[in-house]
Protein backbone atom coordinates (compact mmCIF):
# COMPACT_ATOMS: atom_id res chain seq x y z
CA UNK A 1 0.00 0.00 0.00
CA UNK A 2 2.87 2.61 0.70
CA UNK A 3 3.85 4.83 -2.22
CA UNK A 4 0.12 6.40 -2.80
CA UNK A 5 0.08 9.61 -3.71
CA UNK A 6 -2.21 11.80 -1.24
CA UNK A 7 -3.20 15.44 -1.50
CA UNK A 8 -3.09 17.57 1.74
CA UNK A 9 -5.14 20.53 1.35
CA UNK A 10 -5.18 23.01 4.41
CA UNK A 11 -4.04 26.85 4.46
CA UNK A 12 -2.79 26.16 7.88
CA UNK A 13 1.01 25.56 7.29
CA UNK A 14 1.22 24.11 10.70
CA UNK A 15 -0.98 21.44 9.89
CA UNK A 16 -0.29 20.50 6.47
CA UNK A 17 3.24 19.98 7.39
CA UNK A 18 2.42 17.63 10.24
CA UNK A 19 -0.07 15.87 8.06
CA UNK A 20 2.76 15.19 5.43
CA UNK A 21 5.16 13.99 8.18
CA UNK A 22 2.48 11.59 9.06
CA UNK A 23 2.56 10.00 5.92
CA UNK A 24 5.87 10.00 5.13
CA UNK A 25 6.76 7.83 7.78
CA UNK A 26 3.80 5.69 6.26
CA UNK A 27 5.80 5.63 3.39
CA UNK A 28 3.07 7.86 1.38
CA UNK A 29 3.96 10.02 -0.79
CA UNK A 30 2.09 13.32 -0.13
CA UNK A 31 1.65 16.96 -2.04
CA UNK A 32 0.58 20.22 -0.37
CA UNK A 33 -1.72 22.94 -1.13
CA UNK A 34 -3.23 25.36 0.43
CA UNK A 35 -6.08 27.20 -1.33
CA UNK A 36 -8.15 25.64 -3.95
CA UNK A 37 -5.92 26.34 -7.49
CA UNK A 38 -2.99 25.01 -6.07
CA UNK A 39 -5.49 21.89 -5.36
CA UNK A 40 -6.50 21.45 -8.69
CA UNK A 41 -2.89 21.78 -10.23
CA UNK A 42 -2.18 19.45 -8.43
CA UNK A 43 -4.45 17.05 -8.90
CA UNK A 44 -4.50 17.71 -12.41
CA UNK A 45 -1.05 16.91 -12.91
CA UNK A 46 -0.35 14.31 -10.20
CA UNK A 47 -3.77 12.21 -10.46
CA UNK A 48 -3.28 11.71 -6.38
CA UNK A 49 -4.92 8.21 -4.90
CA UNK A 50 -6.57 10.21 -2.33
CA UNK A 51 -7.33 13.22 -1.49
CA UNK A 52 -7.13 15.62 2.43
CA UNK A 53 -8.83 18.40 1.97
CA UNK A 54 -10.37 21.40 4.69
CA UNK A 55 -13.87 22.46 4.77
CA UNK A 56 -12.43 26.27 5.02
CA UNK A 57 -10.47 27.12 1.86
CA UNK A 58 -8.98 31.17 1.69
CA UNK A 59 -10.29 30.96 -2.04
CA UNK A 60 -13.29 28.28 -2.25
CA UNK A 61 -15.14 26.55 0.06
CA UNK A 62 -14.00 22.80 0.38
CA UNK A 63 -17.07 21.37 -1.15
CA UNK A 64 -17.47 23.22 -4.08
CA UNK A 65 -13.51 22.37 -4.55
CA UNK A 66 -15.00 18.99 -3.85
CA UNK A 67 -17.53 19.19 -6.74
CA UNK A 68 -14.86 20.63 -8.85
CA UNK A 69 -12.45 17.62 -7.95
CA UNK A 70 -15.38 15.11 -8.92
CA UNK A 71 -15.75 16.53 -12.44
CA UNK A 72 -12.47 14.32 -13.41
CA UNK A 73 -11.38 12.42 -10.03
CA UNK A 74 -12.75 9.67 -8.42
CA UNK A 75 -9.74 9.45 -5.47
CA UNK A 76 -11.46 9.41 -1.86
CA UNK A 77 -12.01 12.58 -0.27
CA UNK A 78 -11.58 12.65 3.77
CA UNK A 79 -12.48 16.39 4.93
CA UNK A 80 -10.84 17.56 7.75
CA UNK A 81 -13.04 20.46 9.70
CA UNK A 82 -13.24 21.81 12.90
CA UNK A 83 -17.01 21.87 12.23
CA UNK A 84 -18.83 18.73 14.05
CA UNK A 85 -22.44 19.68 13.28
CA UNK A 86 -23.87 16.79 11.53
CA UNK A 87 -25.60 19.10 8.90
CA UNK A 88 -21.96 19.95 8.32
CA UNK A 89 -21.05 16.42 7.46
CA UNK A 90 -24.33 15.53 5.64
CA UNK A 91 -22.95 18.77 2.81
CA UNK A 92 -19.93 17.47 2.66
CA UNK A 93 -20.63 13.64 1.73
CA UNK A 94 -23.55 14.88 -0.48
CA UNK A 95 -20.86 16.50 -2.49
CA UNK A 96 -18.83 13.60 -3.39
CA UNK A 97 -17.02 13.22 0.05
CA UNK A 98 -16.51 9.92 1.25
CA UNK A 99 -15.80 10.57 4.77
CA UNK A 100 -15.69 13.81 7.46
CA UNK A 101 -13.03 13.49 10.28
CA UNK A 102 -13.01 16.58 12.73
CA UNK A 103 -10.25 18.62 14.36
CA UNK A 104 -8.47 17.60 16.37
CA UNK A 105 -7.93 14.17 15.48
CA UNK A 106 -5.44 11.00 16.46
CA UNK A 107 -2.57 10.43 13.76
CA UNK A 108 -3.54 6.83 14.53
CA UNK A 109 -6.99 7.31 13.44
CA UNK A 110 -6.03 9.61 10.20
CA UNK A 111 -3.80 6.86 8.48
CA UNK A 112 -5.85 4.21 9.63
CA UNK A 113 -8.57 5.53 7.57
CA UNK A 114 -6.31 6.32 4.82
CA UNK A 115 -5.43 2.67 4.60
CA UNK A 116 -8.76 1.94 4.56
CA UNK A 117 -10.20 4.09 2.12
CA UNK A 118 -7.57 3.29 -0.49
CA UNK A 119 -7.83 -0.43 0.03
CA UNK A 120 -11.82 0.30 -0.60
CA UNK A 121 -10.75 1.71 -3.64
CA UNK A 122 -8.40 -0.81 -5.84
CA UNK A 123 -10.74 -2.95 -4.56
CA UNK A 124 -13.09 -0.88 -6.23
CA UNK A 125 -10.41 -0.45 -9.46
CA UNK A 126 -9.87 -3.93 -9.32
CA UNK A 127 -12.97 -5.35 -9.99
CA UNK A 128 -14.02 -2.13 -12.59
CA UNK A 129 -10.81 -3.61 -14.83
CA UNK A 130 -12.30 -7.18 -14.54
CA UNK A 131 -15.91 -6.48 -15.59
CA UNK A 132 -13.46 -3.88 -18.23
CA UNK A 133 -11.62 -6.52 -19.58
CA UNK A 134 -14.31 -9.57 -19.31
CA UNK A 135 -16.66 -6.55 -22.08
CA UNK A 136 -13.43 -6.64 -23.90
CA UNK A 137 -12.49 -10.11 -24.73
CA UNK A 138 -12.80 -11.44 -28.52
CA UNK A 139 -12.90 -15.84 -28.37
CA UNK A 140 -11.98 -16.81 -31.65
CA UNK A 141 -12.44 -20.62 -32.27
CA UNK A 142 -12.12 -22.20 -35.87
CA UNK A 143 -14.72 -20.63 -37.77
CA UNK A 144 -16.16 -18.84 -35.21
CA UNK A 145 -15.65 -15.32 -33.52
CA UNK A 146 -17.96 -14.04 -30.35
CA UNK A 147 -17.26 -10.22 -29.85
CA UNK A 148 -18.57 -9.82 -26.01
CA UNK A 149 -18.74 -6.27 -26.10
CA UNK A 150 -20.59 -5.88 -29.14
CA UNK A 151 -22.25 -9.26 -28.99
CA UNK A 152 -21.43 -9.57 -32.88
CA UNK A 153 -21.05 -13.63 -33.75
CA UNK A 154 -19.62 -14.60 -37.15
CA UNK A 155 -19.17 -17.84 -38.88
CA UNK A 156 -16.94 -17.96 -41.55
CA UNK A 157 -16.65 -14.03 -41.10
CA UNK A 158 -20.20 -13.88 -41.90
CA UNK A 159 -22.13 -12.34 -39.06
CA UNK A 160 -24.63 -14.58 -37.43
CA UNK A 161 -27.82 -12.73 -35.56
CA UNK A 162 -28.84 -14.00 -32.46
CA UNK A 163 -31.62 -13.04 -29.52
CA UNK A 164 -30.05 -11.57 -26.42
CA UNK A 165 -31.63 -14.99 -24.89
CA UNK A 166 -29.00 -17.29 -27.14
CA UNK A 167 -26.33 -14.79 -26.94
CA UNK A 168 -26.53 -15.31 -22.99
CA UNK A 169 -26.80 -19.24 -23.53
CA UNK A 170 -23.65 -19.07 -25.57
CA UNK A 171 -21.52 -16.58 -23.33
CA UNK A 172 -22.46 -19.16 -20.61
CA UNK A 173 -20.50 -22.07 -22.06
CA UNK A 174 -17.94 -19.74 -24.07
CA UNK A 175 -17.07 -18.41 -21.09
CA UNK A 176 -17.34 -21.79 -18.76
CA UNK A 177 -15.74 -24.25 -21.43
CA UNK A 178 -15.00 -27.07 -19.32
CA UNK A 179 -18.38 -26.77 -17.12
CA UNK A 180 -21.00 -28.91 -18.01
CA UNK A 181 -24.96 -26.81 -17.58
CA UNK A 182 -27.74 -28.92 -17.16
CA UNK A 183 -30.92 -27.61 -18.62
CA UNK A 184 -32.16 -26.50 -15.32
CA UNK A 185 -29.57 -24.46 -14.63
CA UNK A 186 -29.16 -22.56 -18.27
CA UNK A 187 -32.59 -21.60 -17.60
CA UNK A 188 -31.60 -20.20 -14.10
CA UNK A 189 -28.66 -18.45 -15.18
CA UNK A 190 -30.26 -16.83 -18.52
CA UNK A 191 -33.80 -16.09 -17.37
CA UNK A 192 -32.86 -14.92 -13.89
CA UNK A 193 -35.53 -17.24 -12.11
CA UNK A 194 -36.36 -20.90 -10.43
CA UNK A 195 -36.46 -23.22 -13.38
CA UNK A 196 -40.12 -24.64 -13.06
CA UNK A 197 -41.36 -28.42 -14.55
CA UNK A 198 -41.11 -28.03 -18.21
CA UNK A 199 -38.54 -25.06 -18.41
CA UNK A 200 -35.67 -27.40 -19.33
CA UNK A 201 -37.52 -27.81 -22.86
CA UNK A 202 -37.40 -24.37 -23.45
CA UNK A 203 -33.45 -24.40 -22.91
CA UNK A 204 -33.37 -27.70 -25.73
CA UNK A 205 -35.56 -25.79 -27.93
CA UNK A 206 -32.97 -22.67 -27.84
CA UNK A 207 -29.67 -24.67 -27.99
CA UNK A 208 -31.02 -26.72 -31.30
CA UNK A 209 -31.93 -23.12 -32.62
CA UNK A 210 -28.09 -21.91 -31.75
CA UNK A 211 -27.12 -24.85 -33.50
CA UNK A 212 -29.00 -24.22 -36.55
CA UNK A 213 -27.09 -20.99 -36.38
CA UNK A 214 -23.32 -21.39 -35.68
CA UNK A 215 -22.60 -25.25 -36.72
CA UNK A 216 -22.04 -26.68 -40.19
CA UNK A 217 -23.72 -30.06 -39.16
CA UNK A 218 -26.66 -29.18 -36.08
CA UNK A 219 -26.87 -33.25 -36.22
CA UNK A 220 -23.02 -33.20 -35.33
CA UNK A 221 -22.02 -30.39 -33.48
CA UNK A 222 -18.90 -28.80 -33.24
CA UNK A 223 -19.26 -26.20 -30.86
CA UNK A 224 -21.60 -26.87 -28.49
CA UNK A 225 -22.33 -30.33 -27.26
CA UNK A 226 -24.37 -32.86 -25.43
CA UNK A 227 -23.27 -34.71 -22.46
CA UNK A 228 -25.91 -37.39 -22.28
CA UNK A 229 -27.91 -37.26 -19.23
CA UNK A 230 -26.07 -34.56 -17.75
CA UNK A 231 -26.32 -31.46 -20.26
CA UNK A 232 -24.42 -29.10 -22.56
CA UNK A 233 -20.77 -28.03 -22.64
CA UNK A 234 -18.53 -25.97 -25.07
CA UNK A 235 -16.11 -28.10 -26.93
CA UNK A 236 -12.96 -27.34 -25.14
CA UNK A 237 -11.18 -29.25 -27.78
CA UNK A 238 -11.02 -26.21 -29.49
CA UNK A 239 -10.63 -23.31 -26.99
CA UNK A 240 -9.20 -20.07 -28.67
CA UNK A 241 -6.91 -17.21 -27.77
CA UNK A 242 -8.62 -15.13 -25.72
CA UNK A 243 -7.96 -11.31 -26.85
Amino acid sequence: MPGEKILIVDDEKPINNLISSYLTKEGFVPFSAFNGEEAMNIVNSENPDLILMDIMLPDIEGTDLCLEIRKTNNAPILFLSCKSEEMDKIIALSVGGDDYITKPFLPGELIARIKAHIRRQKSIQKEEAKEKEAKEKIYEFPGLTVNMSTHDVTIDKKLVSLTAKEFHILKILIENPKQIFSADQIFELTWKTNCLEGDSRTVMVYISTLRKKLEINPINPKYIINIRGVGYKFNHNILPDKK
